[in-house]
């Protein structure tokens, strides 16, 4: 008869508890530097020894935060840290609302597309341009039509000029392989 198996505890997963995340900035008693520049609501910027700021900080009953720790000497600000940190992250959330995404929509065509064709994805490139977005025009070249190559570059450069009202081109036609791209932005 064979010895029972027991079963290993799994190491990976063990419980460790919470994990403290450090602070983003240095404060208070983690400031090492003997000497630093403290500026504050009110107070005119001045270097003075840690200790000094610190004890500064304390009587006002606020934090000393380094805003600057590659500065000579480093800067330090007499704020509350946890209101200091809201504000921040409140200003990278905005900043990173108000910074657009580049969104490209792509449209393809052939060398020989019909003029309906043609309109159709016309319309749809105002309204991608219209929208904010690049669009990428790409004509693909099957078998032999690569032949073509020069018909497929005056469809594109028809595409361009019917596009010019509502985007200008920012790369003109280019052969890549068995395609050409054409990228064109939106006017602003």
């Amino acid at each position: 008869m064979a010895a029972p198996i027991k079963p290993q505890p799994n190491k990976g997963l063990r419980n460790r508890g919470p994990v403290k995340k450090e602070p983003d900035h240095r404060i208070n008693d983690r400031i090492t530097d003997p000497a630093v520049r403290v500026v504050g609501e009110g107070m005119e910027p001045t270097i003075m020894d840690t200790r000094d700021a610190l004890r500064l900080a304390y009587d006002q009953g606020l934090d000393l935060v380094e805003i600057s720790p590659n500065a000579q000497p480093p800067v330090c600000k007499i704020v509350d840290y946890q209101k200091f940190n809201y504000e921040l992250k409140k200003k990278q959330k905005e900043m990173k609302a108000k910074s657009s995404k580049v969104v490209i929509k792509e449209i393809r065509l052939s060398p020989q597309t019909d003029d309906h064709d043609f309109e159709f994805k016309l319309n749809h490139a105002i309204r991608f341009l219209k929208e904010g977005n690049k669009v990428k025009v790409d004509i693909f070249f099957k078998g032999r039509s690569i032949l073509y190559k020069e018909q497929g570059e005056a469809q594109l450069l028809k595409f361009a000029e019917a596009l010019l009202e509502y985007g200008k081109p920012e790369q003109m036609p280019k052969l890549e392989g068995k395609r050409m791209l054409m990228l064109i932005a939106p006017k602003k």
